[in-house]
């Protein structure tokens, strides 16, 4: 059916177009999921914008959890009569609105604080049939940083895709009963505590990262050095991270929704290759070698996330840092969520403030200057590693 595009605001507007993708087939992809095929169907348009409204409303009270100004208990309340949540999805949703005031206070603890919240959620297709319905949207959201001195960043955004179902109750009535993300790698601020799969390897022999203390030492580490003998450009590093963050360049392959891995590596790779990483020629599946090309595809080392890891240290390209707080623009984040020696997830520092308090922005899902705190606060039981690029 016809996209259609419905908005929510907390606190304010926000119109921004939300990204569609084409996975390619490549070669060095050949050991990603395949990306399910859209769902086919159809549905009125009342019913079709009862569904995203419900949605919106969903996705929009879990956001407010984390706000300085937000409700101080959730409503399960829809704002159409027709469309209600099952009590499964009512409990489950009283569990993440818990969750997430739990983060906000977490947040509170590291000086960090949102004071306004807009989501835009876009209908992408719905499937019908024997009184069930499925339906996937994309979210929109940004947050605004509150307690502003300097020249701390403003806003963090990020995009998520959802898939919803809904069942027709007895008495006519919609209801949701269930919800969940689609996207791999790292959950948005605004979901509860969840920890990604992802694909594991143990090899003898592979270059081991150094895990980086996440403790905020009590004087700010010095700032990177802007020169370096690679004539690295960490500038254009971060230049390209925030202008592809939730537009992707078509000049690459995307693995936005490709199943285990995810884009977010590729995205990292492409911005270190902005600011002056070359290609380091060879086959496809060797971790020494690092390229993309868009007849050939790519090496694992240029979208793996363990592979870039391997390469990185290999070819003495990064070293790890002693602590998260060390990371200056251009560096590399990787975490392991569940602390099983695999990580599962790459980001790159595209901001820092003077206060020294690095800004991600990464892909999978899509993401702008989201803060180490904010991060760590999400996620505080993982292992992180720092790379100086």
């Amino acid at each position: 059916m016809k996209r259609s595009t419905f908005r929510v605001a907390v606190g304010g507007v926000l119109a921004i177009a939300a990204t569609t993708v084409v996975l390619p087939t490549t070669a060095g992809a050949s050991w990603y999921m395949p990306a399910a095929p859209p769902a086919a169907g159809a549905v009125d348009r009342d019913t079709g914008e009862s569904f995203s409204r419900a949605a919106e409303a969903v996705l929009t009270e879990r956001t407010a959890a984390l706000l300085e100004s937000g409700p101080t208990r959730r409503s399960a309340r829809l704002p159409d009569r027709g469309v209600r949540l099952s009590s499964a999805v009512a409990r489950s949703e009283g569990d993440a609105w818990s969750w997430l005031s739990d983060r906000k206070k977490r947040l509170h603890g590291l000086g960090e604080v949102y004071t306004k919240a807009d989501t835009e959620v876009a209908l992408n297709d719905t499937k019908v049939a024997d009184g069930k319905a499925t339906v996937r949207v994309t979210e929109t959201t940004t947050l605004t940083y509150g307690n502003v001195r300097g020249d701390e960043a403003r806003t963090t955004g990020f995009q998520a895709h959802h898939e919803i179902a809904f069942a027709r109750a007895a008495d006519g009535a919609w209801e949701m009963t269930r919800i969940r993300a689609t996207d791999a790698g790292l959950a948005p601020v605004n979901a509860p505590l969840r920890t990604p799969r992802a694909r594991t390897t143990a090899d003898d022999g592979l270059p081991v990262a150094t895990a980086a203390a996440t403790s905020r030492p009590g004087r700010q580490p010095a700032a990177k050095p802007l020169d370096n003998a690679n004539g690295y450009d960490y500038t254009a590093m971060a230049a390209y991270a925030e202008k592809y963050w939730s537009k992707y360049n078509p000049a690459y392959p995307s693995y936005d929704g490709a199943g285990a891995g995810g884009d977010c590596t590729n995205f990292v790779s492409q911005a270190l290759k902005a600011g002056g990483w070359k290609h380091a020629p060879g086959s496809w599946d060797d971790y020494r070698k690092w390229w993309s090309d868009p007849q050939l595809g790519n090496t694992l080392s240029w979208v793996g996330v363990n592979e870039w890891s391997w390469f990185a240290l290999s070819s003495k390209r990064t070293a790890n840092l002693s602590n998260v707080w060390e990371l200056g623009v251009g560096d590399v984040l990787q975490v392991d969520f569940d602390r099983d020696g695999s990580k599962d997830h790459t980001m790159i520092v595209s901001y820092r403030d003077r206060r020294g308090t690095p800004y991600l922005t990464y892909h999978s899902n899509n993401t702008y200057r989201k803060s180490l705190s904010s991060l760590l606060a999400s996620y505080p039981n993982a292992k992180y590693y720092a790379y100086r690029t």
